[in-house]
């Protein structure tokens, strides 16, 4: 495959439903979906989105837990050339409806999970895909077996999807991703062994990126797509042994949890060829864990939803690298830029930190009507080439790995000094109370901002938050001392595993309201 051979998902579906119409395309639990059944429910529903007036460019939002029918409809829409808009349901009604307003989609294609985020007089544009959600019922919607769409030329810049992505500042963003960014990504698969007899479990949701990195390959490569709907470490073993998993795509909170589970270690995981993790800071530890306990081969993804520059780490080719989040993809132009924005020269790179940009082939094509933030997103070298910001601050070694030092907006300066959260955090579970932690920048009248901690300790575990803290402070410098430490019963975070130190300033600060004179 290169990208002059581009084709479209829903063209490479047809063939697979050509060459192996009874072999599985996707399947949860008990329920199964051949590739002649998918192939024959995408020109159906493809086919009822033109019949309700959709063109090529318009869109269609899609709400609901992941199941078969609803990946078939995403599949479908783009069969059409219609872009696919999947939201999430753990969103408060408001980000809901502000999504949903920026998507300007012709119909919603909801279950009951999203039942209490909807308004009243949305019934009437919505398709219930299980019945229970307001609006039509999706087989009464849907035109009969046998229903073909009208032919529609996909070009590599047509929109696939928006992916909303709101970080951690609370704003979600609608990321255009072109069809040939995920024909790239299908790409890529030939070098992770993806072909008819792969087979993927995925428990993250559809509308992360994340998923959709992995699933896209699987199906573009005629394998069979295992879906959890939501993500149970117990289950999601038997599930891997039972179906002879070979990859997989984790977030790292999930891969601690599977490694903690007391079945780990008696399930037969023999069949793994590649895990794939990324999302989330990925601890050296773990990885080396992964090593040690778990079949097959072990692969860092570190980049953006807006794509740009990706990294890559071959955890398993490389053990002597695990703190580093790889080198860039083939492809792939990954720089670093100071603090005004002027490039880092080669020698300054391995000895200085800098925010790291990206480009390549995988890039959105902006925020979904926001030129602004686009702008702001953007960097462009002195030749006029176009990069993504990451937000990132990182340093290459001699070898070309990336080591990321912390989030930029994350940098702590106390006393005129810059702190990296993360140095911090990897000191903190080097101690066996420690199960995970988190460190903040808060407001200071001496130092300007200060460092606090919030962990999540060990149960059973008698360190009291004193001792830890000074234990801490004991072992770092003057400058980096925590002024407080926290225990939390669970560090908040995104439902696709990201941190959101956000919540934890919030919480400080409502703990600790300002005193005037």
């Amino acid at each position: 495959m290169s990208a002059e051979d581009f084709r479209p998902i829903g063209a490479l579906i047809a063939e697979h439903a050509r060459a192996r119409p009874d072999q599985p395309a996707l399947a949860m639990g008990e329920e199964r979906l051949s590739w002649g059944a998918l192939d024959a429910l995408m020109d159906r529903v493809a086919a009822s989105l033109q019949r309700d007036g959709l063109c090529p460019g318009d869109a269609i939002v899609l709400a609901g837990g992941m199941s078969p029918r609803l990946m078939a409809v995403f599949l479908g829409a783009l069969r059409a050339g219609v872009v696919v808009a999947p939201l999430a349901c753990s969103v408060t009604p408001e980000a809901f409806a502000s999504m949903r307003r920026d998507a300007g989609p012709k119909r919603l294609f909801v279950d009951a999970q999203a039942t209490a985020l909807l308004a009243p007089d949305d019934a009437a544009g919505c398709i219930s895909l299980d019945g229970l959600a307001p609006g039509e019922p999706f087989e009464r919607w849907l035109l009969p077996e046998g229903s073909r769409p009208a032919p529609v030329a996909i070009r590599p810049a047509d929109p696939f999807n928006i992916i909303y992505s709101s970080g951690t500042t609370g704003t979600p963003k609608g990321i255009v991703q072109p069809h040939g960014m995920r024909w790239l990504h299908i790409q890529r698969g030939a070098k992770y062994g993806y072909g008819p007899q792969t087979v993927t479990l995925l428990s993250t949701p559809l509308y992360s990126n994340t998923t959709l990195v992995v699933a896209f390959p699987t199906l573009g490569f005629g394998g069979t797509l295992h879906l959890q709907p939501k993500f149970d470490a117990g289950a999601w073993l038997a599930i891997a042994e039972r179906e002879r998993v070979t990859h997989t795509m984790l977030v790292p909170v999930q891969v601690r949890r599977l490694l903690a589970h007391p079945d780990f270690d008696r399930r037969d995981l023999s069949a793994f060829q590649v895990k794939f993790c990324t999302s989330a800071p990925f601890a050296a530890e773990v990885k080396a864990e992964v090593l040690r306990r778990w079949p097959g081969g072990l692969v860092e993804f570190y980049g953006m939803t807006e794509g740009g520059g990706t990294c890559i780490l071959d955890a398993h080719l490389h053990p002597d690298k695990l703190h580093t989040v790889g080198r860039p993809a083939e492809g792939h132009d990954i720089r670093l830029i100071d603090e005004a924005g002027v490039e880092l020269p080669p020698e300054r790179c391995l000895t200085e930190g800098g925010e790291v940009v990206g480009r390549s082939g995988a890039m959105m094509a902006g925020y979904h009507g926001r030129p602004e933030l686009t702008r702001e997103a953007e960097w462009f070298s002195p030749e006029g080439l176009r990069f993504i910001r990451t937000g990132d601050i990182g340093r290459f070694d001699a070898e070309g790995f990336l080591t990321l030092f912390d989030r930029r907006k994350d940098m702590i300066i106390s006393g005129g000094f810059n702190l990296y959260p993360s140095d911090l955090e990897a000191e903190l579970r080097r101690h066996p109370a420690v199960v995970e932690a988190a460190v903040v920048g808060v407001p200071s009248a001496e130092w300007g901002e200060t460092p606090v901690a919030f962990v999540e300790r060990r149960a059973g575990d008698p360190t009291s938050e004193a001792e830890l803290r000074d234990w801490l402070n004991q072992r770092v410098g003057r400058t980096q001392r925590l002024s407080e430490l926290r225990f939390v019963d669970e560090l908040p975070r995104s439902a696709i595993g990201k941190l959101l130190k956000r919540e934890l300033r919030e919480r400080w600060a409502a703990s600790n309201p300002p005193s005037f004179p």
